[in-house]
């Protein structure tokens, strides 16, 4: 039986082959060309404060509907008024029930930074995120042999994009490290069995710390939840599912930037050799 992340691939492959045929790479490069300039990420997070991705979330492959109705553009000014860091939107319609409409519409709703999550392959994926107005884009290790995933995150830096590399093994881990990767997602849910673990990143952000900021992804519907989170060495959750089923997504967002930061993740600096560089200084 196949799971979830390998139907999910699947479908992705054959969708990729009907928009490239409808849009030529060429023509997503020209449109990636005059995107409005991407937004930092990095230097949006406040120093003393953990950081909060808020995801716009209509659906999901195990759940199923979760806000069908959902109008991204509002929702994500609701995030952004609660003090959201960056926003994060599903552009997969099959199973998420997203679309690149829905990252334009947040991208020109709000000032703050935006990722685009989905299952990218290849570097037509990149292209899409840019010339939507994306500011970060999500490659996941799981999904992407080495050398591709490789090629992608320098390929994203060089067009503005801050790449944020999700992985779920200690092997992925060491892979993300291995490419240079300076942000690093840790999911919390399996994406062959969609079972979530805040323990995953109990078990994972302790290696990925020394080198990379790390955000968990997936689970956390508590300060609590984060608190875990931030022991284990994480400097930014992502919030999805608990923001769309809150009545006040912003009260939510404000509670999770709450739990106070280690000393050692207070501040964040770039280093001299690179924009995309990160040092971890403890003051």
């Amino acid at each position: 039986m196949s799971t979830f992340l390998q139907r999910i691939l699947a479908r992705k492959r054959v969708e990729l082959a009907e928009r490239r045929a409808a849009v030529p790479e060429a023509a997503l490069e020209r449109l990636a060309a005059v995107a409005p300039p991407p937004r930092d990420f990095l230097a949006a997070l406040e120093p003393d404060r953990l950081g909060v991705i808020a995801e716009v979330k209509r659906a999901s492959p195990s759940k199923g509907a979760i806000a069908l109705d959902l109008d991204a553009a509002t929702q994500a000014r609701h995030y952004a008024e609660g003090g959201a860091d960056a926003i994060s939107v599903l552009t997969d319609e099959g199973f998420y029930h997203g679309s690149l409409e829905d990252l334009r519409a947040i991208r020109a709703a709000v000032a703050t930074p935006v990722l685009r999550k989905d299952f990218i392959l290849d570097r037509y994926g990149r292209l899409e995120a840019r010339a939507a107005g994306a500011d970060l884009v999500l490659l996941l290790v799981a999904a992407l042999e080495a050398r591709v995933l490789s090629a992608l995150v320098d390929a994203a830096r060089v067009l503005g994009l801050t790449p944020l590399v999700e992985v779920y093994t200690a092997e992925e881990a060491r892979v993300a490290l291995d490419i240079g990767a300076e942000l690093v997602g840790v999911n919390n849910r399996n994406l062959h069995t969609f079972e979530v673990s805040l323990e995953t990143t109990e078990r994972l952000a302790p290696l990925l710390t020394p080198h990379a900021l790390v955000i968990s992804l997936s689970g956390m519907s508590s300060a609590a939840d984060a608190r875990r989170a931030v022991v284990a060495g994480a400097r930014a959750v992502l919030v999805g599912e608990a923001l769309v089923r809150a009545d006040d997504p912003g009260a939510v967002i404000r509670g999770l930037k709450s739990v106070p930061l280690a000393p050692a993740m207070m501040r964040v600096e770039r280093s001299p050799a690179t924009t995309r560089s990160l040092k971890v200084r403890d003051d």
